[in-house]
């Protein structure tokens, strides 16, 4: 009987059309994840861009640690634009990479000043005209502070869209980007973003995804290849 099931299950996962998956997974998401975001805390875009320019190759948890006396003490784009790298980096030199960040912080800070009026911009293109804002930054935060249909592709989301089977031989984090932006409704993307952080973060983690744990893996191609094996 069990071996019926599994056949049963296998025939219907392999059969499944790219639009079904989206489907499925999407309407797990929002019915046991309707409420998603990000967990850097901030209490403003500035902050916000602070955080997510500290996040690169850095857990959310660490830069948790380090932000509050950084917001406190440089609140404003003026005043973090009034002091040196060499003062940020005593903030933060327990993140990943605190040399180029702190002089990206404060060069972002006389970006926003000279170009942007103070005022964090939300237009993506814009926004990667700050110095330490690439691509899947300028994402977040279109779509964090503005709500725009912006999917931002960090690790997490790059290989639980591959793992599950929401994109297909993605070479880089764009080609990924297009991809789910092309089947996940505009209304939705932002939220998105942040269930497939959090399902990578704490179910679908890189060595061991916890597949038992998993409530989308009947419609996940990994779990259906490890069945197979």
């Amino acid at each position: 009987m069990i071996l019926i099931i599994v056949f049963i299950f296998l025939i219907f996962n392999f059969y499944m059309t790219t639009k079904q998956r989206y489907e499925h997974i999407i309407e797990w998401f929002s019915i046991n994840m309707p409420v998603a975001e990000t967990e850097l805390h901030h209490s403003n875009p500035f902050e916000l861009l602070i955080a997510v320019i500290l996040s690169a190759q850095c857990t959310d948890k660490r830069v948790n640690m380090i932000t509050p006396k950084l917001f406190h003490d440089f609140p404003t784009p003026e005043a973090l634009a009034a002091t040196s790298p060499e003062v940020v980096f005593e903030y933060i030199r327990s993140v990943s990479y605190p040399n180029n960040k702190s002089k990206h912080l404060v060069g972002m800070a006389h970006k926003l000043i000279s170009d942007f009026n103070g005022v964090v911009p939300d237009d993506v293109d814009e926004l990667q005209k700050l110095p330490g804002v690439g691509r899947k930054t300028a994402n977040v935060i279109a779509s964090i502070v503005y709500n725009k249909p912006a999917m931002a592709v960090d690790t997490h989301v790059f290989r639980v869209s591959e793992r599950i089977g929401l994109t297909t031989n993605s070479k880089n984090p764009l080609q990924t980007e297009k991809e789910l932006v092309k089947h996940i409704p505009p209304e939705l993307i932002p939220k998105a973003h942040h269930w497939l952080i959090l399902h990578g973060r704490y179910v679908c983690v890189a060595r061991k995804p916890k597949c038992s744990e998993c409530g989308i893996k009947d419609w996940c191609r990994y779990y259906t290849q490890a069945i197979k094996i």
